[in-house]
Formats: structure tokens, C-alpha cells, sequence
């Protein structure tokens, strides 16, 4: 089954870990949001970005979820794979096998999402019994 909803960054801190001419450098970022919609809930992530210039950067890393996903509570670490190029953010994730709680122990959860404005983003996840 498929869910929908949006995502607000409530708090962004990144660090440059190394660093080269033209904005060519790698960072970690520990991210804070808040998730509306069929998932609701807040999460935590733990990113760590390689930036190709001061406009595009490929990232990696997990989210913690805690909440809700179509009235089902529980918690989650999700896996991103993901970019960010002409000023959106884009990414693909899935659930971390095992790391699932509550009524969402067991699910096979995977989905996507795209920034939009003022640290919002939409997102799609699909939810399925493993």
C-alpha cells in the first residue's frame, strides 16, 4: 500500500570534514524533522554528503523514525541514497532489515522523496508485510 505526506527540517547542522577548490568537499549533517501526513511522527538523521560543487552533492546515511505510519506506531531507520542538484534535494530509501518496532516490526517499508520550499519536502513510502 502506498502513503503520502510531507516532511518540515526543523534542524540542520553540518560540518566540513574535508574540503578542496571550487566547493568540492565532504561533510556530515545531523538533520531533525517532522513528518505529516500518513506518516506522522519526528525522526533524526545522520547524513554524510560529498559535494561535486556549491550546487550539487550526492549523500548517503540513516534516518531514525519514530511515530506513526498509517496508524501503525512504532520506530525505523531508514537507508538513504540520495542527491541534490539545481536546488532540490531527492532521495531513495528502505527500511534497515531488523530495525523495525512495534506494529512496524516486520514491515518491509521502502519510499522516496523531493524537496520543495522552505525546508519542506513530499514524500512517498510503500508499506508491505515481510
Amino acid at each position: 500500500m502506498e502513503y503520502k505526506g510531507s516532511f518540515a527540517i526543523t534542524k540542520w547542522d553540518e560540518d566540513t570534514l574535508t574540503e578542496k577548490p571550487e566547493g568540492v568537499k565532504t561533510s556530515h549533517a545531523t538533520i531533525a524533522q517532522t513528518y505529516s501526513g500518513d506518516m506522522s511522527g519526528e525522526s533524526s538523521l545522520e547524513l554524510l554528503m560529498s559535494y561535486q560543487s556549491q550546487l550539487a552533492a550526492k549523500f548517503t546515511g540513516f534516518e531514525t523514525f519514530i511515530g506513526a505510519v498509517n496508524g501503525m506506531r512504532g520506530a525505523v531507520t531508514f537507508l538513504h541514497h540520495g542527491k541534490f542538484e539545481n536546488g532540490v534535494a531527492s532521495s531513495d530509501f528502505s527500511v534497515v532489515e531488523g530495525s523495525a518496532t512495534g506494529e512496524l516490526a516486520g514491515k518491509v517499508i521502502s519510499g522516496s522523496f523531493v524537496s520543495g520550499e522552505s525546508g519542506k519536502a513530499n514524500y512517498v513510502i510503500e508499506v508491505l508485510d515481510g
